[in-house]
């Protein structure tokens, strides 16, 4: 092979690199953030503080891992759809420069590194990985059946809930569902803020959210689900016996919970999407909570 061939070779295999990882929005990593936080808020509960070493980081590169095959899998599914939404007309599935067969192949290559990861648990947490799987899957086709998508997607995101307290405990206690509970209230919340910024263009491919469901008291019910987040969240550290640092990392959320109301007044796509967004340094607000209150209650 001649050197410019080779140079060739190089530039394509690193163009296609490059769209894999468009693919699994590994330049966008917000959903893994979204993702990881209520997988730690569980994992420091179930192990009453910091939680075995191993354990943790099989739950952060899993939480990486499935997040991205979730999102193959999603453009996979909307792949007639995204060209049509101004803000997904770009995506590397939309515009042909992946094929569908090659997003359905990191699917499954994501998907058996995370279950890799998971074989190194107890065999409870390994039955639960199927319904994580099975929840990641499912959800993009969600969204051409149920006006609550959203509802799917949180429990997606929150299952790794009850698999860290398998992982930990071998069991999941009720705070665990509750825990979950708060984390597909949460999911709600800000995916109906995601499904604001595209509501216009899904009402003309038809795609259903909840952005469309609940119409012009978008703001009214986003702000009875943040409520309702920070209540069960409240119940969780009543029932793991968290104190006032715990508490004050709620106060921390409910101001960003203020603040994403304020950004969504009007409804501008930008704006909505920035409030969605923000939804990360809540997750982090709740974390720094509950990982000081364990801390400074340590004898």
């Amino acid at each position: 092979m001649s050197l410019a061939r080779q140079d060739s070779a190089a530039i394509d295999w690193r163009t296609r690199i490059g769209q894999y990882w468009r693919l699994v929005r590994a330049d966008r990593p917000i959903g893994i953030y979204l993702l990881l936080w209520p997988a730690l808020w569980a994992l420091w509960i179930a192990a009453a503080g910091v939680p075995p070493w191993g354990v943790l980081l099989v739950f952060v590169l899993g939480t990486a891992l499935m997040r991205s095959a979730g999102c193959a899998i999603n453009d996979y599914a909307d792949r007639e759809l995204d060209g049509r939404v101004e803000r997904t007309a770009q995506r590397p599935l939309a515009t042909g420069r992946i094929s569908a067969r090659e997003a359905v192949a990191v699917f499954i290559v994501l998907s058996l590194l995370a279950f890799a990861l998971v074989l190194t648990l107890n065999a409870k947490t390994i039955a639960h990985s199927f319904v994580a799987v099975a929840l990641a899957a499912v959800y993009p086709f969600t969204k051409r059946y149920t006006q609550m998508p959203q509802l799917v997607l949180g429990m997606a995101f929150g299952w790794a809930v009850p698999m860290a307290f398998t992982a930990l405990q071998n069991q999941i206690p009720p705070v665990a569902w509750v825990l979950f509970a708060a984390t597909v209230t949460w999911a709600l919340v800000y995916d109906t803020m995601y499904a604001m910024v595209d509501r216009d263009d899904d009402l003309k491919v038809g795609i259903k959210s909840t952005a469309i469901l609940f119409g012009r008291y978008d703001r009214l019910a986003i702000g009875v689900l943040q409520l309702v987040m920070l209540w069960l969240l409240w119940e969780v550290g009543q029932m793991a016996g968290r104190g006032a640092v715990y508490q004050l990392g709620l106060c921390g959320a409910a101001g960003l919970f203020v603040y994403q109301q304020w950004l969504i007044r009007g409804r501008e796509p930008g704006r909505c999407f920035r409030a969605f967004l923000n939804n990360h340094y809540l997750g982090l607000a709740v974390f720094v909570g509950l990982f000081a209150d364990y801390l400074l209650s340590r004898p």
